[in-house]
């Protein structure tokens, strides 16, 4: 059984008269932010927002390093934190690219070797 007062979507016939609906053109009033942001703090509420703090090594993060030398395959490696610091902050020190630091490192470890002083680590 179907329901005479409701309209079918396939009746070609009747055109739907859509003139009555008009965008708002009042605007609401809407709250200040001052307002939300004491409202959100009384209720504890926990921002999404990113927290804007300068890189530390106490938070892990560095400032990018963007370079255009040529380089361009990726080496991936794990290591101790410690032999990371101290990686970055050798190429700080003398002003070397990450690249430039890892390839003098391989020129000493060659040079080591062919002298006949392997350590062990």
């Amino acid at each position: 059984m179907t329901n005479p007062t409701r309209a079918s979507v396939f009746d070609a016939d009747n055109e739907l008269d859509v003139s009555g609906f008009l965008p708002r053109t009042v605007e609401r009033p809407g709250a200040k932010p001052e307002q939300v942001r004491a409202v959100s703090e009384t209720a504890q509420f926990q921002s999404r927002e990113p927290r804007r703090e300068p890189p530390t090594a106490s938070t892990g993060r560095r400032e990018p390093r963007r370079y255009r030398t040529g380089r361009n395959i990726q080496l991936n490696i794990k290591a101790r934190a410690d032999t990371i610091e101290t990686f970055y902050a050798l190429a700080d020190q003398r002003g070397w690219v990450l690249g430039e630091t890892f390839e003098r490192a391989i020129g000493a470890l060659k040079k080591e070797l062919a002298s006949g002083h392997e350590g062990n680590s």
